[in-house]
């Protein structure tokens, strides 16, 4: 014979539910605030001459309060997400903006980490080709560029075209919370019109061209802690994509590298990032940063 359920379960159940919308209530009434202080945000700028509406700095600044902070059974998945979108669409109604991304034949990877990173209220816009999100990018007024940071090189050197002061340039590495099962884990560089006062500098990137390829290379980068993310043919000689800590200069490269015997290399900035978080423990909030 089955139990009768009891009275006061069904009570707390209730109870229960009842404190769910109010919690939601609450949710939805602080993104309403916060679309106010948004508006408000928006008159300041414009009173002050306009201003950069992204903020790749603050940003990262957020999203590791985000994930030192968080526990519980809610996964950082979810969180990240939220999170995400709600930045992204806020910045969308301060500057309208479009993600413009290395798309051809359809990859579904790149589409992904566009609707978990940008969501879906920003226009999505598909290109064939690196260089075509550059020039898109830099024809803009404000828009950004999203580009795989590992795999192929169809373009090859395509960070060359990010030299130059008004050349756009690298201001994230997105996931940021770095993880083996993350939702949206494709790398990817994003790119946008230079803006350096808003820029993380955690991790610097560089492109050096050199008339070719010498054994030293390897020790010189790994001598000033720094990392060799890609490399192709440009301009008759070779062309290397670098990441290094924020710290290590141009010129202390450029300085490391006529040491070593590799002479006439050019080292010209393209970008920054911020250090990305591993994420170690899946609910325990502990997170280790990675360059």
């Amino acid at each position: 014979m089955r139990d009768t359920p009891q009275p006061t379960l069904a009570v707390d159940l209730a109870e229960l539910r009842g404190e769910i919308d109010r919690i939601d209530l609450d949710m939805h009434r602080l993104l309403m605030q916060r679309g106010e202080i948004i508006d408000r945000l928006i008159a300041v700028k414009r009173a002050q001459g306009g201003g950069c509406a992204f903020r790749p700095d603050r940003e990262a600044q957020m999203m590791r309060a985000l994930v030192e902070r968080h526990s519980g059974l809610l996964p950082v998945d979810a969180v990240e997400g939220v999170w995400r979108v709600i930045v992204s669409t806020f910045t969308y109604v301060q500057a309208n903006y479009s993600v413009h991304a290395d798309d051809s034949g359809g990859d579904a990877q790149m589409r992904d980490s566009a609707r978990f990173h940008f969501g879906f209220t920003v226009p999505y816009v598909p290109h064939h080709g690196a260089g075509a999100v550059i020039d898109a990018v830099a024809g803009s007024r404000g828009d950004l560029g999203m580009l795989r940071a590992t795999g192929a090189l169809a373009d090859g050197a395509w960070w060359v075209r990010l030299i130059g002061e008004s050349a756009p340039k690298i201001i994230a590495r997105l996931p940021f919370v770095e993880r083996p099962d993350h939702p949206a884990g494709l790398p990817v560089f994003i790119v946008a019109r230079p803006a350096a006062d808003a820029a993380s500098r955690d991790i610097m990137l560089y492109a050096i061209n050199l008339p070719r390829w010498s054994h030293s290379i390897p020790a010189v980068v790994s001598g000033l802690e720094g990392e060799i993310l890609a490399s192709a043919p440009h301009a008759g000689g070779l062309s290397l994509m670098v990441a290094a800590p924020g710290r290590t200069e141009a010129a202390r490269f450029a300085q490391e590298l006529t040491a070593a015997g590799v002479t006439d290399a050019r080292v010209e900035p393209i970008g920054s990032h911020a250090e990305r978080y591993q994420l170690t423990e899946a609910r325990s909030g502990v997170f280790a940063p990675r360059s």
